[in-house]
């Protein structure tokens, strides 16, 4: 089996940023919405933990399904069961989820009860959770520390591919965003550049509602875009 730094392609004696940024670079080359797989990019997200956590070379290599430091629950993906004691979480706590999993119970964002009903239908897993976001940190890259495989495109405010819906809690934008007024005043934000500021509850993947559609950008675009960089 890989050694996580195998798996990042970084030395084992890299420091802590070029780790960082092997991890950035990677995440996003096997992301789904990139033609990569979830299990690649689970794969991915498993390695940087692991390193975070202190792994050295020749180390047994935890499974699937190791707790998250920020919540205390196994990475999207993996198992429940035994699990270490876990640092008290810091930052925000973000409720989320799925547009896709909403729309097809028929639910609003409107729906006073919404996220009642998620926590119901015992939805879990990547529909319906929650995780912190540290500061300086964005909600796109905290879902990401977390395992989750959030649409983007971009990441830089210039598309609407991760567009979530703030149902409650406060969540700024930076000023430059591809965004119109009308859509910012209803609660859209991007994840890419945006994080909440309170604890929040927001819908992610809303990519597809009419007005947000508009504003997509073709994953083969972006790719063209970043090789003429």
């Amino acid at each position: 089996m890989a050694s996580p730094y195998e798996i990042l392609g970084v030395d084992p004696d890299a420091d802590e940023d070029e780790v960082s940024d092997a991890y950035r670079e990677l995440v996003k080359e096997v992301h789904p919405d990139q033609g990569g797989s979830t299990e690649e990019f689970r794969a991915v997200q498993r390695a940087y933990e692991r390193i975070q956590s202190g792994y050295e070379p020749g180390e047994e290599i935890s499974p699937a399904g190791a707790t998250t430091a920020r919540t205390g629950r196994p990475t999207a993906g993996g198992d429940a069961g035994e699990k270490d004691e876990q640092p008290e979480p810091e930052g925000v706590k973000v409720e989320f989820l799925d547009y896709e999993a909403m729309e097809s119970r028929g639910w609003q964002l409107t729906d006073d009860d919404l996220f009642e009903k998620a926590a119901d239908d015992e939805l879990g897993g990547e529909t319906h959770g929650y995780f912190y976001v540290e500061e300086n940190e964005t909600l796109l890259e905290a879902a990401e520390d977390e395992g989750y495989a959030w649409p983007f495109a971009c990441r830089g405010g210039a598309c609407t591919n991760c567009a979530v819906a703030i149902v409650d809690g406060e969540m700024p934008s930076p000023a430059s965003h591809i965004l119109p007024k009308e859509l910012h005043d209803r609660g859209i934000r991007l994840s890419c550049i945006a994080a909440p500021t309170t604890d929040a509850r927001i819908v992610y993947n809303v990519k597809h509602l009419p007005a947000i559609r508009d504003l997509l950008l073709p994953a083969s675009r972006f790719e063209q875009t970043s090789s003429t960089d």
